[in-house]
C-alpha cells in the first residue's frame, strides 16, 4: 500500500500529516528544518511514499532529499487546494491534513514542473537581467554627472563618451562618485559577460533554441527563455490561446450587460519571458516585414505601448507554433493566411 504524506511546508519548518495504514488514524508532527533530523524522519518512513506540498515556496533541498530517500514529490496549486477546504479555519495542521486528504482521494491538483536543468537556465537569465538593470542605474548616474558638468547628452555605452567623462574636472565629491561608478560599471560588465558565455554554451547544442533563432528579432536569450519557460508545447491542449494565458500576455476581460470589453494584459505568467519577448518585439517590428506592417497599422490608432505588447503576443504565438510543428520562421510564413489567422485572438489585442 502506498504511503501518502501531506506537508504544509514553510522556509524554516514543516507540518507533516500521514495516515496510519493499520488503524486508519491520521498523525501529524511539526518538524524544524534541521537537515539531519528531516533526513532521518523521511528515511524511517516505508517507501516509496508520495509527498504533497503547495507551490508556495521553493524547496530545492527538500526535493533533493526526497529523491535520495526514494520518495516522490508532488507540488499542488495552492488556490485549488484551498478551494477544497471544508472549513474556513486555517492552520498548519489543517493544511497538512487537507493535502493528505486530497492525495488519498486522488484529487490533488498537481501542477506541471520544469526539469532542474530548465530551472537552472532561467535562474541565470534572471540574474543577468538583474545585473543589467543595476548596470543601467550606473549608466544613468554617470549621465547625471555629465549633465552637471555641462556635457550634452551622449551614449553612455560608447567608450569615447566615457573617456570624456573621465577627463572632466570635477570637485572632490563628484570625482569620488565618478571613480566608484566606473568601478561598478567594470564589475557589472565582467559579471554579465561571464553569464552570457555560460548561456551561449547552453544555447548552442539545443535544437529548439536554434530553431527559434530563425525568427528575426529573436536572440539566444529570448530563445532560451522561451524554450525553458514553456517546456513541452504539446501539453497545451488549447494551443496559442492557452500559451498566451500561461505567459500572461492574454487580455483581461471586463464584459457586462452584453458589452464586450478587453483591457490590459493579465501579467499572470513569467515576467522574465514577457520582458524578453518585449525586447525581441522591438527588433522584430523593424526587421520582420509582416510584423512591421502590423505594428504600423496598430500604432496609428493605439498607443505604441499597446502596439508593442501586441507584437510580443504575436511573436509568442508564432514561436510556440514553430516549436509545436518543428518548423522554421520561413516555413511558418510560407503557410500563408492560415498561419496568420492563428495569430489573431478573438477579442484580444489587434
Amino acid at each position: 500500500m502506498t504511503l501518502y504524506i501531506g506537508v504544509d511546508f514553510h522556509p524554516h519548518q514543516q507540518t507533516v500529516a500521514w495516515c496510519d495504514t493499520e488503524t486508519g488514524e491520521t498523525k501529524t508532527v511539526d518538524l524544524a528544518h534541521n537537515l539531519e533530523d528531516i533526513r532521518s524522519f523521511y528515511a524511517s518512513l516505508p517507501g516509496p511514499a508520495i509527498v504533497g506540498i503547495e507551490a508556495s515556496v521553493k524547496a530545492v533541498w527538500f526535493e533533493n532529499m526526497l529523491f535520495e530517500t526514494n520518495h516522490k514529490l508532488l507540488v499542488g496549486n495552492p488556490v485549488l487546494i484551498r478551494k477544497r477546504a471544508t472549513s474556513r479555519h486555517k492552520n498548519d495542521r489543517r493544511d497538512a491534513e487537507l493535502i493528505l486528504t486530497l492525495l488519498l482521494r486522488d484529487e490533488f491538483p498537481a501542477i506541471w514542473r520544469r526539469p532542474p536543468e530548465s530551472s537552472q537556465v532561467l535562474e541565470i537569465l534572471r540574474l543577468r537581467r538583474n545585473l543589467v538593470r543595476q548596470r543601467t542605474q550606473v549608466y544613468n548616474r554617470l549621465q547625471c554627472l555629465a549633465h552637471n558638468a555641462g556635457l550634452p547628452k551622449g551614449r553612455m555605452k560608447a567608450s569615447v563618451f566615457q573617456n570624456v567623462i573621465r577627463s572632466l574636472d570635477m570637485d572632490e565629491t563628484d570625482s569620488m562618485q565618478r571613480m566608484h561608478l566606473f568601478r561598478l560599471l567594470e564589475n557589472f560588465n565582467e559579471q554579465i559577460a561571464e553569464l552570457e558565455i555560460w548561456l551561449r554554451k547552453k544555447a548552442e547544442p539545443e535544437a529548439k533554441v536554434q530553431l527559434l533563432l530563425t525568427q528575426k528579432g529573436v536572440g539566444y536569450l529570448t530563445a532560451l527563455a522561451m524554450v525553458h519557460t514553456i517546456g513541452d508545447v504539446t501539453r497545451f491542449t488549447r494551443g496559442p490561446k492557452q500559451i498566451t494565458s500561461f505567459v500572461g500576455l492574454d487580455s483581461l476581460e471586463a464584459s457586462s450587460a452584453g458589452k464586450t470589453r478587453f483591457g490590459r494584459v493579465s501579467k499572470a505568467g513569467s515576467s522574465l519571458l514577457r520582458f524578453q519577448l518585449g525586447q525581441a518585439a522591438n527588433i522584430a517590428a523593424r526587421s520582420d516585414m509582416k510584423l512591421k506592417s502590423f505594428f504600423k497599422r496598430l500604432a496609428k490608432k493605439k498607443p505604441k505601448g499597446v502596439a508593442k505588447t501586441a507584437i510580443a503576443r504575436k511573436l509568442l504565438v508564432k514561436l510556440s507554433i514553430m516549436l509545436r510543428d518543428n518548423i522554421t520562421a520561413d516555413e511558418f510564413d510560407r503557410r500563408g493566411t492560415h498561419s496568420l489567422a492563428m495569430l489573431e485572438k478573438p477579442g484580444g489585442l489587434k
